[in-house]
């Protein structure tokens, strides 16, 4: 898969998030895609996935079948956001995967690090509770991370939950690079492993061990600078159920009276 121009990144940012915005207006999402076709420029390849987005949802009725068909254009973790958002039993919310997505992709438009873009969707993976497993692999499979990378990430998705995530980061640093030179007289600087963070992120990992993640994410956040994880609201529908509930037993024992009755 190839790496999109800028062009196709800010195309698909405005489209994500007025995807995101007019969904709030209970709006049909064929009639949204019809419409947003027109706002988008046309040099791009966009418009043709629009079609073919429209073309499938009318059919199938879901995006991430027909994301997973264009995997030359959508990423993987692109189609997946979409598809956790699309499953019937799970709990995240389209709209939360379209703010998501308008984010990532305002950020490749920019001036983007593998750092940032790695910290971002793994912070998108922990607050929204999303599958690490499959998370994982689909971050794994993204074209802007080169081959140490992505076997780092195959051996994070292994790891995690098993190892913290402040020390997966720390061992990959240019800081813990640094600190085994200093302590150790038979580790050559070939034997150590090339880091994927700066001394900067490991000095912020280091400070971060054995504490919750999210403050891990906060302060790599305030350094690194890459766009805010949207904060997920888990509406609790207990409330809503249990008046719906009621009605519904209402209704079901004036039937029963009413069958006795004509008994």
């Amino acid at each position: 898969m190839p790496i999109l121009d800028r062009a196709e990144y800010i195309e698909q940012a405005y489209l994500f998030r007025i995807l995101a915005d007019r969904m709030e207006q209970q709006l049909a999402t064929q009639e949204l895609l019809a419409s947003v076709r027109h706002e988008l420029l046309a040099s791009t390849n966009l418009p043709l996935a629009i079609d073919f987005l429209s073309a499938e949802l009318r059919l199938t009725g879901f995006f991430a079948p027909a994301m997973r068909k264009l995997a030359h254009y959508f990423t993987p973790f692109q189609t997946f956001c979409v598809a956790e958002a699309e499953r019937e039993r799970g709990k995240f919310d389209l709209n939360q995967a379209l703010v998501i997505l308008a984010r990532e992709a305002g950020y490749r438009a920019e001036n983007p690090s593998r750092q940032g873009l790695f910290l971002f969707q793994l912070e998108c993976l922990c607050r929204n509770r999303l599958n690490y497993d499959r998370g994982l692999t689909a971050v794994a499979d993204d074209p802007f991370y080169d081959a140490a990378w992505r076997d780092w990430l195959i051996f994070v998705r292994r790891q995690v939950g098993f190892i913290d995530l402040a020390d997966l980061i720390y061992e990959r640093s240019e800081f813990a690079r640094q600190e085994r030179l200093r302590r150790g007289v038979e580790q050559t600087e070939d034997d150590i492993p090339a880091p994927l963070f700066g001394e900067k992120e490991g000095r912020i990992a280091a400070a971060n061990r054995r504490r919750d993640p999210l403050l891990l994410f906060a302060a790599l956040h305030r350094h690194l600078g890459y766009p805010a994880v949207p904060v997920p609201n888990f509406h609790d529908r207990a409330p809503d159920l249990l008046p719906a509930l009621v009605r519904r037993i209402e209704r079901l024992e004036s039937r029963i009276k009413m069958l006795d009755e004509e008994q």
